[in-house]
């Protein structure tokens, strides 16, 4: 299936050529140089949600490299079958880039309507942030081999990612959060199967030390039920991520709170205030890798 669905899909030598090109991209980007290799290229934009960061990195990025650009309106899935709409949008469109809500509906259109598609975000997985981090992460330590990143909260789109990132490169990723929200133990068994790397869980913030080379953190569960947000407060204030908790780590470690970050939920506001808190400096980079993963598809 061409296309970039996850992580998994491609070999680590794949991954590897993906973050040099988007290096090489991010050279060429600062020099007002971008290559015109999406010349003539349709591409369709398809947006579930209000995130704005990949989407407007994903059309400042298609429209530097050449490519003719347009949003498509409504949410995937809800109107028409999928497979009809697919083959209609494969009448003008050479690939689509989709943030669905759904995993299955985006593999259901990439399997039935024949058309590369680019996964943007859905609610199984986000590679493309996960790539953008990793070519951050390598540029600032100069390898991603060996990387040990803590990542706090549950399972999300982008722990899933980075779980995937881990079976391709020599990762070790520990998921922290409380005992009922870390990742089942037969899929961290699968994974860790056929890993470069490997993968673990644990409840224990004291496992944050000197070690660590990366903290990453995503947004707490959602609930719009207040006695379920209470309980959901309760639970995972203890890992919310503080100073003192970064004063543990090594000054060449890297704090990265994905956004949207809420302060005084998984990030206190001093943490964010910190010398190790670099993910502004990071999201440049899903420019860069985005363009280099358009380009391959």
């Amino acid at each position: 299936m061409k296309g970039f669905i996850s992580l998994l899909d491609y070999s680590t030598e794949e991954l590897v050529e993906i973050l040099n090109r988007a290096d090489k991209l991010q050279e060429l980007w600062h020099k007002n140089k971008m290559p015109q290799s999406l010349k003539n290229k349709k591409i369709g934009l398809w947006f579930f949600g209000q995130g704005f960061r990949n989407r407007m990195a994903f059309e400042i990025g298609a429209k530097s490299m050449g490519a003719i650009v347009s949003f498509i309106p409504g949410e995937i899935g809800i109107h028409e079958p999928l497979e009809d709409i697919g083959y209609y949008l494969k009448n003008w469109f050479n690939f689509l880039v989709i943030r669905a809500k759904k995993h299955d509906d985006l593999i259901y259109l990439a399997v039935n309507a024949d058309i590369p598609i680019i996964n943007a975000r859905t609610n199984l997985s986000h590679p493309c942030e996960i790539m953008g981090d990793l070519q951050f992460i390598r540029q600032y330590r100069k390898t991603i081999n060996d990387l040990k990143m803590i990542f706090i909260g549950e399972v999300t789109n982008l722990c899933m990612s980075w779980f995937e990132a881990s079976v391709k490169f020599p990762i070790e990723v520990t998921q922290i959060a409380p005992k009922k929200y870390l990742a089942d133990e037969k899929l961290i068994n699968n994974l860790n199967k056929n890993s470069k790397g490997k993968i673990k869980t644990s409840d224990d913030m004291e496992l944050i030390n000197e070690s660590v080379d990366l903290i990453y953190t995503d947004c707490w569960p959602k609930s719009d039920n207040v006695n379920n947000k209470n309980k959901i407060k309760k639970l995972f204030l203890p890992y919310q991520v503080k100073n003192k908790h970064l004063l543990k780590l090594s000054k060449k470690s890297i704090f990265l709170p994905c956004p949207p970050v809420t302060r005084g939920e998984e990030v206190s506001i001093d943490a964010m205030n910190s010398k190790l808190c670099l993910n502004f400096a990071a999201k440049e980079y899903l420019l860069h890798s985005q363009n280099a993963i358009m380009e391959i598809v």
